[in-house]
C-alpha cells in the first residue's frame, strides 16, 4: 500500500524472558514451533501491502538479523523499498535527542524518502493477525491525527499490567494511562502522517523528551483528535517468561491455534530439512512438532521446534523445547522450557511449575 511505511520500534521492549532473552532481543524469541515474534508483525506488513519498513533495534539484535536477512520471506528484499534494518549507530556530537527519538531524528532520510504519506508504527510483543488497510480507511475517514489500535479483553491477565490502556467514546480516544482494571488494550501500534510525525520529533526533542508514545501522543492528548480502532480477533500479550509459557501451550487448543493462524499466513525464515521421523517406540499426543525431529520417546501436550532429537525412553510433558535440542535415553522432563541447542545427557529429570516453568539457557549441557 503506497500511502502507508512501515516503522517497527523495538526500543522500547525490555528483555524480561530471563533466559530467553539472555542471547536474543525479545523479538527474536522462538515461538509457536517455527516462527519468531518478529514474524507477527512483518507477516501483518505484508498482508497489508507495505512495501516500505524500518526496524529500529538497540540491543542484541545479532540473532534477529540473522534471522530476517534481506526480508525475503515478508516480500521486503526489493530494489525500491524494502526493509531497513537501522540499529543505533550515530555520531553527531551535536545531538541532542534521548530514547527513541535518537533513531526517529537519527534516521530522518528514511522518513524523508520513502513514497508513502503516513506510517503505522508498531511494536513485536503483541501477537495478533491482522491487515493495517483497513485501520488506515478508518483513519482517513474519521479524519484522525492519529490512530491507536486496542483491544476489549474479556480477562485481565498478569502479561496486561504492564500495558497501555485507552478510554474511548465512540471512537475518539478520551484518556491514555495504565490503570490495571481496565479492559482497553492498547496493543502498541498506531497510524499517523508522516509529516505530523517528523513534527512531533522535533517538537519533543526540543523540549528535552525521551519516548515519542509518552510525550508526542500521550502528553498531546487534548491537543490531537486521537481516534481508536477496536480489534477483535485473537490476540495476547508476550513480556514475560509465564506469559510466553501459557500463551505457547495455549495454541496446543486447536481452536486458539486457527484464531491465529487460519485468516492470515504467518511468514518466516525459511529452513529445508525433512519430515519428522516417528521411531518405533515414539508415543506422541496433543503435541506441535516442527519439522526434521527425530522422535523415539514420549511426547504429551508439549512444543517441539525443528531439528529436536528425543532418544527412545525420553518423557516430555507440558513443555516447549527448541531447535536443536538433544534429549537422551531416560530424561524427563515437565513444565520445562529448553532454549535452541541444549543437550541433556541420559537419565535427567527436570521438572518446573506449571505456572513458573524450568527455563534452560541456549546452548546449556545437562
Amino acid at each position: 500500500m503506497q500511502h502507508l511505511m512501515g516503522v517497527v520500534n523495538l526500543d522500547q521492549e525490555l528483555e524480561l524472558m530471563n533466559e530467553l532473552t539472555y542471547f536474543r532481543c525479545g523479538a527474536a524469541v522462538p515461538f509457536a514451533g517455527r516462527y519468531r515474534l518478529i514474524d507477527f508483525v512483518l507477516s501483518n506488513l505484508m498482508h497489508s501491502n507495505i512495501h516500505h519498513t524500518a526496524l529500529f533495534v538497540r540491543r542484541k539484535y545479532r540473532s534477529l538479523l540473522d534471522h530476517l536477512g534481506q526480508g525475503a520471506p515478508w516480500d521486503l528484499d526489493r530494489k525500491h523499498g524494502g526493509l531497513f534494518i537501522l540499529p543505533p549507530d550515530w555520531n553527531d556530537p551535536t545531538d541532542r535527542s534521548k530514547g527513541d527519538l535518537q533513531h526517529f531524528h537519527n534516521n530522518r532520510d528514511y522518513f524523508l524518502r520513502a513514497k508513502g504519506t503516513h506510517i503505522i508504527h508498531t511494536g513485536s510483543q503483541h501477537i495478533y493477525s491482522m491487515d493495517y488497510r483497513e485501520m488506515y480507511q478508518f483513519h482517513i475517514s474519521q479524519k484522525a491525527d492519529v490512530t491507536l489500535l486496542y483491544k476489549k479483553v474479556d480477562e485481565i491477565l498478569p502479561e496486561h499490567e504492564s500495558c497501555v490502556r485507552v478510554d474511548v467514546d465512540g471512537v475518539k480516544v478520551t484518556g491514555i494511562h495504565q490503570e490495571g482494571d481496565h479492559p482497553n488494550i492498547y496493543l502498541g501500534a498506531f497510524i499517523m502522517e508522516k509529516q505530523l510525525f517528523l513534527k512531533l520529533v522535533d517538537h519533543c526533542i526540543a523540549h528535552g523528551q525521551d519516548y515519542f508514545f509518552r510525550d508526542g501522543i500521550q502528553d498531546n492528548l487534548h491537543n490531537l483528535n486521537i481516534a481508536g480502532f477496536a480489534f477483535d480477533g485473537y490476540h495476547t500479550v508476550i513480556n514475560s517468561v509465564e506469559s510466553y509459557y501459557r500463551n505457547s501451550m495455549d495454541l496446543l487448543n486447536q481452536e486458539q491455534y486457527q484464531r491465529l493462524f487460519k485468516q492470515y499466513e504467518i511468514h518466516t525464515k525459511i529452513k529445508y530439512e525433512p519430515p519428522t521421523r516417528f521411531l518405533e517406540n515414539a508415543e506422541v499426543s496433543n503435541s506441535l512438532i516442527a519439522n526434521g525431529c527425530i522422535i523415539g520417546g514420549q511426547v504429551e501436550n508439549s512444543i517441539i521446534f525443528r531439528g529436536v532429537k528425543v532418544h527412545k525412553g525420553a518423557q516430555i510433558r507440558n513443555s516447549i523445547i527448541m531447535q536443536k535440542c538433544v534429549i537422551e535415553e531416560n530424561t524427563v522432563l515437565e513444565n520445562v522450557i529448553l532454549d535452541k541447542d541444549v543437550h541433556l545427557t541420559a537419565d535427567c529429570t527436570l521438572i518446573g511449575d506449571a505456572k513458573q516453568p524450568y527455563v534452560i539457557a541456549k546452548s546449556s549441557q545437562i
